[in-house]
């Protein structure tokens, strides 16, 4: 029998009781962050990428394809940065490695791969409290990087995340629009991308029985 870690939530699928409940015959959910979410519900589900909005700016901002290099702020987060890098001109990967050897013990960091000189994107599904984003792009710039973005679907931004985000370690932060950001919570590196085209377009496909994945192909 397979056993669970402790304080391994299963809330997603209280949540996909509610939904369900309340009437919904169809989901269309934005970058979960656990994709296996969608099979805690009964209707139909339309799992949307954002990736799409992040390239298009990304693009927009002429950096050469030789010094990019793309980054994982963890293990966990490597098939979505590999996904990333392939649609950014099949750039590098690199990878923040954490583990502790103890209890008790600091965290250790190491990074897999090489970012010397080269302009460095970090790609997470969100920015909580912006502790693991910060933690790697220090990391990034004593191992060389030249500039490090940051990029993800959510901001959630809990405490103390404005003031880390803003230290100065991270060129951009490039969030999109699926959840608000309160004025308040807006600094000189912050980017904020809308989403509004993507979710119509897909709206659309939905209505018209059309293929929605071919959207992210």
């Amino acid at each position: 029998m397979t056993q669970t870690q402790g304080r391994e939530s299963i809330a997603a699928k209280l949540v996909a009781n509610l939904i369900t409940e309340a009437g919904a015959d169809r989901v269309l959910a934005c970058d979960l962050h656990s994709g296996q979410s969608m099979g805690y519900f009964d209707i139909p589900v339309d799992h949307v990428y954002c990736q799409p909005v992040i390239l298009d700016y990304l693009a927009s901002k002429s950096i050469s394809s030789k010094d990019l290099v793309v980054v994982s702020p963890d293990v966990g987060g490597v098939a979505r940065a590999r996904a990333f890098a392939k649609k950014l001109s099949d750039a590098p990967l690199a990878i923040v490695d954490k583990r502790r050897h103890g209890h008790n013990v600091a965290e250790v960091m190491n990074l897999i791969g090489d970012v010397k000189g080269k302009v460095a994107v970090m790609v997470d599904d969100m920015i909580d409290t912006a502790g693991t984003i910060v933690k790697g792009a220090a990391l990034l710039h004593e191992e060389g990087a030249r500039e490090v973005y940051a990029c993800c679907t959510h901001a959630v931004f809990s405490p103390p995340a404005i003031e880390r985000l803003s230290s100065g370690l991270l060129q951009e932060v490039i969030v999109t629009n699926t959840l608000p950001v309160a004025e308040k919570n807006y600094f000189p590196q912050l980017t904020i991308l809308s989403v509004a085209n993507l979710l119509g377009e897909t709206i659309w496909r939905v209505h018209d029985d059309s293929s929605v994945s071919s959207i992210f192909l």
